[in-house]
């Protein structure tokens, strides 16, 4: 329900106001003067303020100025018996949303204020968004195994380049997040950085997702819709399971690599794009290559520089750190304090075949959170990680 304030120095204007809204379904509070009306903002919050120009102690344009200092982000509707169009443009120029005359016509009275609102509405969003993207920040690089040490390194040297890069591995592993540290890095890391899961989308609508299409370019294109590639114009595009797309979709995107234009499904103009491309995979590409599945000079275009991401079996020393770093991450989630893991439990873990890599041992670790005592201890991995996960009775890889 929104807060409406109405400041007005007339009882009867404010009542009739305020029964009008009150059927709307609107919160009304009431204020005789500018000077009330700064006390009642220092109390409450509102969505919108109806507020009359003339006023006794302290007039509609001076509580204006002060509402601005208090609450900018306020939408204010100013009202007037003796309105004019200089009043209404001098009232709009100080900060008003809108001006409208006493007695005000009931449609657009409500039309003024359901706007009022959804300015308000979209000022909130914003600041939500801009708070989420302020707070937002790449998630480190964990583990200090020879292998990670590698990773990072080749990262702070290919990063400031414009080179393409080709990140392989198993699932699991976190080549998602060598090509987010790639773009972090790079000189294009105000620019956006776009995902595509090229293994999530249709095959036939592949070369929609990456180039866009045009309006009534095929059945279902009810209006124009911009790709991928142009949405990370000035960025970075990062085509993930990219040994996933099929041989037409791989032409166009040769294409886009060798031209730096792409051509919208339907449309027949050239569109300049300025992207780096990122790619990740799963699968061999030189066996794709001898199966006629991926195009070998497509591979070439991509493979400028290539990172292997190791499997978690090939870096155990990392374990305890990445334990550690989901423990605190999920419980600050689930709001509870960290649990304490033994050596013994980390020993265990150390132990276990990953055969999901990272992502498996971060849900392993949510399971033992949620399971577990206040401690995690070796005894809850034997009996929590799973039968076909259980530590082996060998010595660590």
């Amino acid at each position: 329900m929104a807060n409406v304030l109405i400041v007005d120095d007339e009882t009867p204007i404010r009542r009739t106001l305020k029964e009008i809204l009150e059927f709307e379904k609107f919160k009304v509070d009431e204020a005789s003067d500018g000077l009330e009306c700064l006390v009642q903002l220092k109390k409450a919050q509102y969505d919108v303020i109806l507020m009359d120009i003339k006023m006794p102690k302290m007039d509609g344009m001076e509580a204006l100025e002060r509402i601005q200092a208090l609450a900018p982000d306020t939408p204010v509707i100013m009202i007037s018996g003796h309105a004019n169009i200089d009043t209404a443009v001098e009232a709009v120029k100080k900060g008003a949303f809108d001006f409208i005359s006493k007695p005000p016509d009931l449609n657009r009275l409500l039309i003024t204020v359901r706007n009022a609102l959804d300015k308000s509405s979209l000022i909130t969003e914003t600041k939500v968004l801009k708070q989420k993207v302020s707070n937002y920040k790449t998630q480190e690089m964990i583990g200090d195994s020879e292998p990670m040490e590698r990773i990072k390194e080749t990262i702070d040297k290919i990063a400031p380049t414009e080179a393409r890069v080709l990140i392989t591995g198993q699932n699991g592993t976190g080549k998602e997040l060598v090509a987010r540290w790639i773009h972090e890095k790079s000189n294009r890391s105000k620019g956006p950085i776009i995902e595509v899961n090229c293994a999530a989308i249709p095959s036939e609508l592949i070369e929609s997702e990456l180039f866009g299409h045009e309006k009534g370019s095929f059945t279902s294109a009810h209006k124009q819709r911009i790709g991928k590639f142009e949405q990370a114009n000035g960025g970075t595009i990062f085509l993930d399971e990219i040994g996933d797309m099929s041989l037409d979709a791989q032409a166009k995107v040769l294409r886009a690599l060798q031209e730096s234009k792409i051509t919208r499904v339907g449309g027949d103009k050239e569109i300049k794009v300025d992207v780096r491309v990122l790619a990740a995979t799963n699968k061999n590409l030189k066996t794709e290559i001898e199966a006629k599945r991926f195009r070998e000079d497509l591979y070439h275009r991509l493979a400028v520089i290539i990172i292997e991401v190791p499997p978690l079996n090939d870096r155990r020393e990392d374990i305890p750190q990445l334990v550690e770093h989901f423990i605190n991450l999920i419980c600050t989630e689930y709001g509870i304090a960290p649990k304490k893991v033994t050596k013994e439990a980390l020993v265990a873990l150390q132990n276990v075949n990953w055969t999901g890599n990272i992502r498996e041992l971060r849900n392993v670790v949510e399971r033992l959170i949620i399971l577990s005592g206040n401690e995690i201890t070796a005894e809850d991995v034997l009996h929590y990680v799973g039968p076909f996960q259980r530590p082996s009775n060998g010595s660590q890889k």
